[in-house]
Formats: C-alpha cells, sequence, structure tokens
C-alpha cells in the first residue's frame, strides 16, 4: 500500500482515536506515529529511533521557549504590566478595536520573534484584553495567531523563507519588500475579517497558566518600563539579525556575543530576569511569589509540552517512512504554473508532515529548476512556497496542539478556528503572489 494512502489512513485512526475513543491526544498521537511507521515497513527499532530523534528536535528548540516564555507571561500578568499594556493598547485603539490593537501588536512583535516565542509572549495579553473588554477570547487570539503565522512564513529573517531564498538565490531584501505587500491585505482577511466568524466559539483555558492575582502591597510598573520588558525577546532578535546581516562579524567574541542574544530562548531568559529586577525587586513585589506562580504556569504546560513531543515524533516518522519522498514523486513530473506548482507541492507536504520549514524546504528542493528553467521570479516563488507551507495545520502541527490547548479548544472548534485561519492566509498569499507577479 502506498506511503500517501497509509498517510491518510493514519490520520483517520488519529481523528477517530480523540474522539470515538476519547484517548488523550499524547497518546493517540505516539499510537498513529506507530501504525504508520510500521504500516510503511519500517523495522520497529528504526520506528522507535525516528520517533525518539522527532521529539530530542522539537523539544531542544521548543521546550527553553515555551517554558521562559510561560515565565515571562506569568511574571508580566502577577505584576501588573499586561493590564498597563492592554489598558494603554485600548486607550489608543479603543475597546471597539481590541482585535486591531492585538493584531498590530503582534504583527510588530512577529517581524522578530519566532511562532512559539512570539505566542507565548503575546497570549497573557491576549487573556488580559479580553477580560477587561469582555470580549471573545478566540476573536483575540485568531487576531494574534494570524500575523505570527504570517510574519513566520512569508518574512525573513524567519527561518523557512530566508532559507528558501537561500536556495532560489532571492533577493533578501525584495523578499522582505513583496512579503510585506502581501502580509497586509492577508492580515486584513486573516486577523480582521475571519476573526468575525468564529467569536461565538467557547474556549477553556488551562487553568494555572495566568493568574489575575497581583501584589497588593506592590506598586505597579508604568507603561514604559512594562512595554520595554515585554518587547525584550524582539528587540534582542532585531538587533542580532540586523547586526548579522549588515555587519556579517569574523568568527570571535562579537559574532558569538549577537549569536547568543538572537536564539529565541536566551533572548526570554534576559527578558525574564530584566522582569524579575524592573517590575519585582525594584517594585516591591516579592520573588518568591512570583517564583510560585510562574512554576505554576510552567507546570500547568506539562500537557502542550507532551502533545508537542508526539507531534515532533509523528513529523520524523513521516520524513522516516519515505512519505514525503513519496509526495515528492507524485508532482515532478507536473506541468502546472510554476509558481502554482510550488504553493500546491508546499500545501502536500504541510499536510503531510507538519512542519511548515520542512514543508517549504523539501517544495524549494522540488521546484528549484524550474525556476530557473522558466525563468521565474524567485522572490515571488519564495512566497508561493511560504503561502502553501500554512495551509490546513492540522494535528500533525505543533502550532495547532499549542492553539488548542492553551485556549482549551475541541478538537472539532481548532479545525473551525485555527486549521481555516491557516488557509485563509495560504489561500490568500497564493492570491497576492499571483497579482504581484502581473506587476514586477
Amino acid at each position: 500500500m502506498s506511503p500517501i494512502i497509509l498517510l491518510i489512513l493514519g490520520m483517520a485512526l488519529l481523528l477517530l482515536l480523540i474522539t470515538a475513543a476519547k484517548l488523550n491526544a499524547f497518546l493517540a498521537l505516539f499510537i498513529t506515529t506507530l501504525f504508520i511507521g510500521l504500516t510503511n515497513g519500517m523495522q520497529p527499532a528504526v520506528c522507535i529511533a525516528a520517533m525518539s530523534k522527532g521529539v530530542g528536535d522539537i523539544l531542544g528548540s521548543v521546550i527553553v521557549v515555551l517554558g521562559f516564555g510561560v515565565m515571562l507571561g506569568s511574571i508580566l500578568t502577577e505584576t501588573g504590566a499586561t493590564r498597563q499594556i492592554s489598558n494603554r493598547l485600548l486607550q489608543l485603539f479603543g475597546n471597539r478595536n481590541a482585535k486591531l490593537a492585538v493584531c498590530v501588536t503582534s504583527f510588530s512583535v512577529g517581524l522578530a520573534l519566532f511562532y512559539n516565542a512570539g505566542f507565548v509572549v503575546l497570549i497573557p495579553l491576549v487573556f488580559t484584553i479580553a477580560l477587561e473588554t469582555k470580549t471573545s477570547l478566540i476573536y483575540l487570539a485568531i487576531a494574534m495567531a494570524a500575523p505570527l503565522s504570517v510574519t513566520h512564513g512569508f518574512l525573513p529573517p524567519h527561518p523557512g523563507p530566508t532559507a528558501i531564498a537561500s536556495i532560489f538565490k532571492a533577493d533578501i531584501g525584495l523578499t522582505l519588500l513583496y512579503g510585506l505587500c502581501i502580509s497586509v491585505p492577508v492580515l486584513a482577511l486573516a486577523g480582521l475579517w475571519f476573526p468575525e466568524w468564529v467569536k461565538k466559539i467557547s474556549t477553556k483555558p488551562l487553568a494555572g497558566i495566568f493568574s489575575q492575582q497581583t501584589d497588593a502591597s506592590a506598586r505597579e510598573p508604568g507603561f514604559a518600563v512594562s512595554l520595554f520588558v515585554a518587547l525584550v525577546p524582539v528587540i534582542l532578535l532585531a538587533v542580532s539579525t540586523v547586526s548579522l546581516q549588515l555587519y556579517g562579524f569574523p568568527e570571535g567574541p562579537l559574532r558569538q556575543f549577537f549569536l547568543f542574544i538572537g536564539d529565541p530562548g536566551m533572548s526570554l531568559l534576559v527578558a525574564v530576569l530584566l522582569a524579575i529586577i524592573f517590575l519585582g525587586a525594584f517594585r516591591g513585589v516579592k520573588i518568591s511569589m512570583l517564583m510560585e506562580r510562574s512554576g505554576n504556569a510552567v507546570g500547568a504546560i506539562a500537557a502542550i509540552i507532551l502533545i508537542t513531543a508526539a507531534g515532533g515524533a509523528l513529523k520524523q516518522v513521516l520524513i522516516a517512512s519515505g512519505t514525503a519522498e513519496a509526495i515528492t514523486g507524485y508532482f515532478k513530473d507536473s506541468t502546472l504554473p510554476p509558481l502554482l506548482l510550488g504553493w500546491m507541492v508546499a500545501t502536500v507536504l504541510r499536510i503531510a508532515i507538519g512542519s511548515a520549514t520542512v514543508a517549504g524546504l523539501t517544495a524549494a528542493g522540488i521546484v528549484q529548476p524550474l525556476v530557473v528553467a522558466m525563468h521565474v521570479n524567485p522572490q515571488l516563488m519564495v512566497l508561493s512556497i511560504g503561502a502553501g507551507s500554512l495551509m490546513c495545520s492540522h494535528v500533525n502541527d505543533t502550532g495547532f496542539w499549542m492553539f488548542k490547548e492553551y485556549l482549551g479548544l475541541s478538537l472539532k472548534d481548532t479545525f473551525k478556528s485555527w486549521t481555516v485561519m491557516e488557509s485563509v492566509i495560504g489561500v490568500a498569499g497564493l492570491g497576492g503572489v499571483l497579482l504581484l507577479d502581473l506587476f514586477v
């Protein structure tokens, strides 16, 4: 039986285990991963080794970001910093435009901060604004998640578009410029229009992630210091990226310094330490209280970490079992227009593998010969593949599970909100690419 058919059967099994058998998502993902690997002919030991590698790879890049990100979010909330930021945003935009305030803030953060880091930094702000304005949580969460996805898929210096641009020898500056042109209408659709269709979906956020209690004996921080601490990861990543892009720096202490502050986990660690000092110690907040509550917040995301690990195992088995290679072979002899082909290949690989970055890079390898042979604009091909790599996010994508578990959504409602949002971005992104192709 072909790997593609086995993949479809595996996804059906996963949905059945979660919805009908009511199994925990972590357990269901591991059972499904074993099914796909073993039915594809992988030896049990090889399958287990691939699963272990997948778990290690995903946790190695995500767990530090999740841990420090949740600690930072907890401290910002406990000290009243998120309330200060949300109040000023609502004064600027008005309660009626809370969605726009969240969308603009998220896009600004997403320009430099990777998706996972941006999500865990911004989600406490979304919780606070939803509470202050009595607005639907899912409504604001979509307005926050859409810009992070757009920047992750379209805009350098994010790893996907940057690596794909390198494969096509595309101009990074032009890719960023075209990506920004496409991002505005895409965000209008996915971040501002689409939330109106899902705002009635009910949410049950994980208890203990963000408490609304603060230390009554402490003074709340001002807006400026609150915003500065919240944006420290963004600032550090932006400084690192711009410095390395403009000056390069040979191997040495200076280059190592910029690489250090440009690591998402380390930039979040710096932000946590500054939050403890400037939002806590300098304002009379008991450090023991902050540590206790931030520790509780980290404990509350244990389920998310386990599910993320299982998603990494599934992704690795899909690659090791030859599923991605089978999809690649299917598209090799296609006669579709190159920009549309790049989008379609990335879309199918995204559905099969889950990782937007892996889907994008694999698709780039498939269509790379066409860019030269058919004189395709390489910058537009980067964006076309980026749009396809965001399509149809579902149960093999860690972003899907983060969104589901943080908001306490059912599987059905996660498909109706998150998956459709990602698909709106993907389709609108392709439309923007094809429109730009008429003029550049």
